[in-house]
């Protein structure tokens, strides 16, 4: 029973103690300084040792101009506890006072403690960076590696000096811990790619540049080979990126999974001549069964991609042959998935894709291959409009490898399946529980879907449009486009003025983009832009009108004032990193 009443009596005492807590720092976001003090003031007589509640109640009293009392409480903290830290409390009490010579006589006091113990650094250092005396944290790490030569601050100096704007000494005291400690790479790389991407001076990615340069032309450790591929790849300059990869290899012929990654960067980014010539280059170079099968299933995707139907039986021809170089086992998988897909969308015959599959399926195969047999099953019987079978295989996926990445994405399709049954209720559902989702871009996708049926659905109760919308979406999925633009068109036509137009829109244009034909798609994201400003689709129509006149029309002049009103009207858009970066480099800002 005493345990009992000693532990009630303990955690009433902490909630007390937290409220207090609470109680104090509202105090003080609120500006009430008095009330603060007072409040501090009680949280550190119960607990004198707590740093914070001391700096706090320090805070306040200089808040309220009260600064020998300030002045009182922190040479009575420092004859206590002898921390070196609070000698820059007691400097910067003067400084607000404006007694510069008493606050440096303080502040290089604080220094000097760093030379009787080096470890105080962290505490000194960390004051001085709060109180943005960016000088003086410089100095104390500095004092530090003097002291105790087996010490490096290399990535906290180099974060001062991005805060002091010496991009130069950034740059090489970054690249200085970067190669004396290779395991903080990307740790520093991190913080590079903050000022590569408009954070920092304009001038940064080219200091960056040359300075990888100069280490790559003096130095032979490939080392720097890989920080410049790396440097070359931020600023998508692939090619690049590849010359320096090239070096590594030859120098160091052991793997190509480097260079294949890199081609893979290459695709995501849609810059597929460079891809190829990366993936040509792995074929030529590798006797790896697995990194020869890799490049190839990327090689062969990229044409099936950018194919027309004359096409399609050179295509055909292609996979069928590698099928036989490679032969039907687990290694050469993801060609025999190729080559179903594309036997059901491409040639139109899911009955000979599902026999491509079957075969599939009697291999010896682990959890996730067989994922994604069953996943390319169950999109061939969607294709097959067997929507309840296909529904199946997605649910057993998920059941199968759950919350894994592949679980969410026949989440997603089982969800999408859903919708193209017109089952809205149930995929609303589905698509609200994917929002939340790990991978990026199936929370993307599921919030897009979301939006679309929530949307349409308060302003049309009767989901009619929403519902000859689905259609066109199920004929894309199909691969029939010809139909599908008939099919949308037929909604802009029957539902003028309606919520969905600006949606239709968007999706005619990205069809007209796929099919080449880029004056029709801009005439589509125009209307957008014309009539459905205030719209959830403006800052899409804008960017992706931009990233046509940007690297199709070579057109940059109308791309540079497309951005421009991404930058200016849309912050918050998942374009906006992306448009600044593009309008940066067209309005020459920096060397690249």
């Amino acid at each position: 029973m005493k345990k009992a009443c000693l532990f009630i009596a303990l955690l009433f005492s902490l909630v007390v103690f937290s409220q207090n807590e609470q109680l104090a720092q509202y105090y003080y976001d609120k500006g009430d300084f008095e009330k603060a003090k007072i409040s501090y003031q009680e949280l550190l007589e119960s607990v004198p040792q707590n740093l914070q509640y001391f700096l706090r109640t320090v805070d306040c009293l200089q808040q309220l101009q009260q600064f020998d009392v300030a002045d009182k409480a922190i040479n009575t903290q420092l004859s206590k506890y002898k921390q070196a830290s609070v000698l820059v409390e007691l400097g910067y009490n003067y400084q607000l006072q404006n007694n510069e010579s008493k606050a440096k006589f303080y502040y290089n006091q604080a220094v000097d403690r760093i030379n009787i113990n080096a470890y105080d650094v962290y505490g000194v250092a960390a004051a001085f960076e709060k109180k943005v005396l960016l000088d003086y944290a410089l100095k104390s790490y500095e004092q530090a590696e003097l002291k105790m030569p087996n010490l490096t601050f290399n990535y906290q100096k180099g974060l001062l000096y991005g805060q002091m704007g010496n991009m130069e000494k950034m740059v090489d005291t970054f690249l200085e811990e970067a190669y004396l400690n290779p395991q903080n790479s990307v740790l520093i790389q991190n913080q590079m790619s903050r000022y590569m991407t408009g954070e920092g001076d304009s001038t940064f990615s080219d200091l960056l540049r040359k300075a990888l340069i100069v280490r790559v032309q003096k130095s032979q450790d490939v080392f720097w080979n890989y920080y410049l591929s790396w440097f070359y790849v931020q600023q998508k300059e692939f090619s690049k990126a590849f010359v320096q990869e090239k070096a590594v290899y030859k120098r160091n012929p052991i793997s190509l999974s480097n260079i294949v990654n890199l081609a893979q960067t290459c695709i995501e980014e849609d810059d597929t001549e460079t891809a190829k010539i990366i993936l040509n280059f792995v074929i030529e170079n590798s006797k790896d069964l697995d990194l020869l099968i890799q490049a190839n299933t990327y090689l062969i995707k990229m044409k099936i991609d950018k194919a027309v139907p004359n096409e399609y039986p050179n295509i055909q021809t292609e996979l069928e042959a590698l099928i036989k170089e490679y032969e039907i086992t687990p290694f050469s998988l993801s060609l025999q998935l190729i080559q179903a897909h594309f036997v059901a969308f491409n040639l139109n015959k899911p009955e000979d894709a599902r026999a491509i599959i079957k075969k599939t399926m009697d291999l010896q195969l682990n959890e996730y291959q067989k994922a994604q047999v069953k996943m390319e099953l169950a999109d061939i019987l969607l294709f097959e409009e067997k929507f309840n079978q296909a529904l199946l295989y997605y649910s057993q996926i998920e059941l199968d490898l759950k919350n894994d990445a592949v679980a969410h994405e026949a989440s997603l399709k089982a969800a999408k399946t859903s919708y193209f049954k017109a089952d809205f209720p149930w995929a609303l559902k589905q698509f609200k529980e994917l929002k939340s989702a790990s991978t990026q871009l199936i929370a993307n996708d599921a919030l897009e879907y979301f939006l679309l049926i929530n949307d349409n659905t308060v302003a049309d109760s009767t989901q009619t449009a929403l519902k000859e919308f689905a259609k066109g979406d199920y004929l894309l999925y199909q691969n029939r486009n010809e139909e599908a633009i008939v099919q949308f068109q037929s909604i802009l036509k029957n539902f003028k003025e309606n919520e969905i137009e600006g949606v239709v829109l968007l999706r005619l244009g990205k069809i007209f983009e796929k099919l080449g034909n880029l004056p029709l798609a801009l005439s589509q994201y125009q209307t957008i832009i014309d009539k459905h400003s205030d719209g959830i689709y403006i800052d899409e129509a804008l960017y992706f009108s931009a990233e046509i006149y940007n690297k199709k029309l070579k057109d940059p002049e109308k791309a540079k004032l497309l951005y421009e009103k991404i930058l200016f009207n849309h912050q918050d858009s998942i374009y906006f990193v992306e448009s600044r970066k593009s309008f940066r480099i067209l309005r020459g800002d920096t060397n690249l």
